[in-house]
């Protein structure tokens, strides 16, 4: 007997769930549509129906054309009835996105902030996460939580940052970014969060590896549409692949890696103000920006190339560069298509979805697709 109640509580959820993912991912739909779709019966969808408008996650929007009968009512997902904020930490800065149940960004903001392994940074984020959503104007109770993105290594549990070079951290000594948060908080590498966050709510593409070109390289590997995170929680760290015997000079201390030749700062570098400046220059034709991309791109393409003949996937490229490469790609897929001994072009290669606050965005994100499993 308890088995059978058990069992029901079971299919019910399921059924409930079912009902609203398929709401979630459709403008509009009416109760018939939902009814059909999933073969189930018009009070099994009913009742669900009532009770997730109840919740306010969803809303009757509008009504459908007649074909002949009384006009049924249109069912949309309330894309704000929950939130959740992402917190990307870098060493020279703190980003912070609010983004609702379709994944967009509803508000976000950028604070120049060395990182410090100390208490008062930590309580400088516990604060800085408060009033951002203080100054939100929303319910609070709508906030999922908080993730944060960090760029490391990460323990098996996700709590402990074992080891950053970008932030100077090692040997477990990580702080606690949580501890000033009053939120559930989650953690996360930033390269697999913003890659998370390409192959989100998407139905096409379920291999990917994702490379991120920021002031360091790193990426993610999604395979079916999980994280792959490798068996020291050190996979797709593409920027310390060897790109050139006894080449340039890595920060992390060897010779030759990748992020020495395709890091966005080899870029930023090249002008007295940034990437912007940059890719401005070079539009305009600046000869010493010319031939910085060109000697940048046969690096990328090498890479790109190498990722391809390792995964057989789509390669798709984030990160700063990842916010102007877009204009650029097609010649950099026939740079890429010139060393691939299996295909004629570079289609496989793509530009990433997410130009901005991608890592952000993606540890956000988790909340979201928990709360979305759970519904």
């Amino acid at each position: 007997m308890i088995y059978e109640k058990t069992n029901n509580m079971e299919v019910k959820r399921i059924n409930r769930n079912r009902i609203f993912r398929l709401i979630y991912k459709n403008e509009k739909l009416s109760m018939h549509e939902i009814a059909s779709c999933l073969g189930m019966s018009l009070p099994t969808v009913g009742q669900n129906l009532k009770n997730l408008q109840s919740e306010g996650l969803i809303t009757e929007n509008g009504v459908f054309e007649s074909t002949g009968g009384r006009k049924a009512k249109a069912i949309s997902c309330i894309k704000d009835a929950k939130l959740a904020v992402g917190l990307d930490i870098t060493n020279n800065h703190l980003s912070l996105v609010l983004v609702n149940l379709s994944g967009e960004i509803v508000k976000s903001t950028r604070v120049a902030k060395i990182f410090e392994n100390s208490q008062d940074y930590i309580k400088e984020i516990g604060e800085l996460v408060s009033g951002f959503i203080e100054t939100s104007n929303i319910d609070k109770s709508k906030v999922l939580g908080v993730g944060i993105a960090v760029p490391g290594i990460l323990s098996d549990d996700k709590q402990t940052v074992v080891y950053s070079h970008a932030l100077g951290l090692a040997d477990r000594n990580g702080p606690d970014f949580t501890k000033n948060i009053s939120y559930p908080s989650v953690l996360s590498n930033d390269a697999n969060a913003a890659g998370f966050a390409e192959l989100w709510n998407t139905e096409a593409v379920k291999n990917a590896v994702y490379l991120s070109l920021s002031n360091t390289v790193g990426g993610s590997i999604l395979l079916d549409n999980r994280l792959y995170p490798g068996d020291n929680q050190r996979s797709s760290e593409f920027g310390h692949m060897t790109l050139e015997l006894n080449g340039r000079t890595c920060y992390c201390g060897k010779r030759g890696c990748l992020d020495a030749y395709c890091s966005a700062s080899v870029l930023s570098n090249g002008t007295d103000e940034g990437l912007y400046d940059f890719f401005d220059l070079l539009k305009k034709g600046g000869k010493k920006q010319e031939k910085m991309w060109k000697e940048y791109l046969s690096y990328l393409a090498v890479a790109v190339n190498n990722l391809r003949m390792l995964f057989d996937c789509d390669v798709i490229l984030g990160g700063y560069i990842g916010a102007y490469i877009e204009e650029y790609v097609d010649e950099l897929r026939l740079l890429a298509a010139e060393g691939n001994t299996f295909e004629p072009d570079g289609s496989y290669l793509k530009v990433c979805r997410n130009k901005r606050e991608a890592a952000a965005v993606g540890v956000a994100l988790l909340h979201i697709e928990r709360f979305l499993s759970q519904v």
